[in-house]
């Protein structure tokens, strides 16, 4: 049963330099969880190739192995969906390049260092700022699909008797919080570069 989802927009990224990642730019006030409205999609066949979905709230977001991934207001939390047709093994090694990705934009442009805990884990001073999901359906050894989704805290500073000890944010460690949008778009322009490299082309 769909879960309820309030206030959707379809908006406009600027300065993006991809081809289709972050073309069809959807942003929700509230949602169960980007990463479930597009596998929604996909199974509706509603969905073009590109397409993000950004949440400024999820209320049942979905991280490794299934785990619940809280996202308040102001957050970084989206998904977005690649249609592929290549041999699976393309892919090996894929999120924790996602990972270094997010690691350099965070160096080169916020000045903020973050670590790595392989394969999909992103931390700060110690703690849990963020993390990765990466989801692919495969027929045969071909990869036909990628939804890969992120959530990092980035304005979050009251966390629940579960993660206070373990999470943190950009506000908590550093008193500022980044422009949600602008990331985006660093990370679709770069992420699409690493995906054109790895294959010969993205359906359109």
């Amino acid at each position: 049963m769909q879960e309820s989802i309030a206030f959707q927009y379809n908006k406009k990224l600027n300065d993006l330099s991809t081809k289709v990642l972050g073309k069809n730019y959807i942003y929700f006030k509230e949602i169960d969880s980007t990463q479930k409205e597009i596998w929604r999609k996909i199974e509706n066949k509603s969905i073009v190739n590109g397409t993000l979905i950004r949440a400024e709230t999820q209320t049942a977001g979905v991280g490794t192995f299934g785990r619940k991934w809280y996202t308040s207001e102001n957050n970084i939390a989206f998904s977005f969906y690649l249609k592929l047709n290549f041999d699976v093994e393309k892919l090996d090694g894929l999120t924790i390049k996602i990972a270094e990705i997010i690691a350099k934009i965070f160096k080169e442009k916020y000045a903020v260092k973050i670590d790595i805990k392989e394969p999909n884990d992103l931390y700060v001073r110690g703690k849990k700022l963020g993390g990765i999901l990466t989801e692919t359906k495969i027929k045969g050894n071909i990869a036909k699909y990628l939804v890969i989704g992120i959530g990092i805290n980035n304005s979050q500073i009251i966390f629940n008797d579960e993660l206070k000890e373990i999470a943190t944010s950009l506000k908590k460690e550093y008193d500022f919080e980044i422009n949600v949008e602008e990331f985006i778009v660093c990370f679709c322009n770069e992420f699409e570069k690493i995906i054109f490299e790895r294959i010969e082309d993205i359906i359109e």
